[in-house]
C-alpha cells in the first residue's frame, strides 16, 4: 500500500509495507508505513522534519497515525534502551525497583537532562512493572534484532 503524498505530512523517505515486519503485529497491523519528511505543522517560511507512522483502517488513512519530530523519536529510542538496561538488573530489587528512590538515570541532553525514573505515582506500579518486564522479555528477540541493527548503523555513521 502506497503512503499518501497529498496529506499535510509530506513524506520524503518512506518504508512502505511496514505491516509485514511490525513486531508482534506483523502481517495483521494497521501500521502500513513509516516516513520521514516535512512536518504537517509547518508554517510558511518555517520547515520542520518529522517521522510518521501511517495507519490504515482498511477503508481510509487513520487519524491515529502518529507524527513526531525526529529528536523525539531519538529520545524515545534512548528511553527504551535505558529502560531495557535497567530491567536487566531489576531482579536485585524485591519489587523490581528501589522503593526508596524511583530515579533510574539522568541522561545529559541539550544543556539539561532526560530524567528516567520508575513511575512511583502509578498506584499499580508493583503489578505493572512485572507485567511490563514480562512483556519486554517476551519481545526481547524482536527488540534485540532492531537494537543490533541500530547499533551497527550508528557505528557506520561514526557514533
Amino acid at each position: 500500500m502506497k503512503i499518501p503524498t497529498t496529506l499535510k505530512h509530506k513524506p520524503v523517505i518512506v518504508s512502505e509495507e511496514y505491516d509485514r515486519i511490525d513486531g508482534r503485529y506483523a502481517d495483521h497491523s494497521d501500521a502500513k508505513g513509516l516516513s520521514v519528511g516535512l512536518a504537517q505543522w509547518n508554517d510558511r517560511g518555517k520547515v520542520d522534519v518529522s517521522a510518521k507512522i501511517w495507519r490504515y483502517t482498511g477503508e481510509k488513512w487513520s487519524r491515529q497515525s502518529e507524527e513526531m519530530p525526529l529528536h523525539r523519536v531519538l529520545d524515545l529510542a534512548i528511553l527504551i534502551c535505558r529502560t531495557k538496561t535497567y530491567l536487566q538488573d531489576a531482579y536485585r530489587y524485591p519489587k523490581l525497583y528501589d522503593e526508596n528512590s524511583a530515579a533510574i538515570d539522568r541522561i545529559p541532553l541539550q544543556g539539561g537532562a532526560l530524567d528516567v525514573s520508575v513511575c512511583a505515582d502509578n498506584p499499580m506500579i508493583d503489578e505493572d512493572i512485572v507485567l511490563f518486564r514480562d512483556a519486554l522479555l517476551k519481545d526481547d528477540e524482536l527488540l534485540s534484532e532492531r537494537l543490533r541493527r541500530l547499533s551497527g548503523l550508528l557505528r557506520d555513521m561514526g557514533y
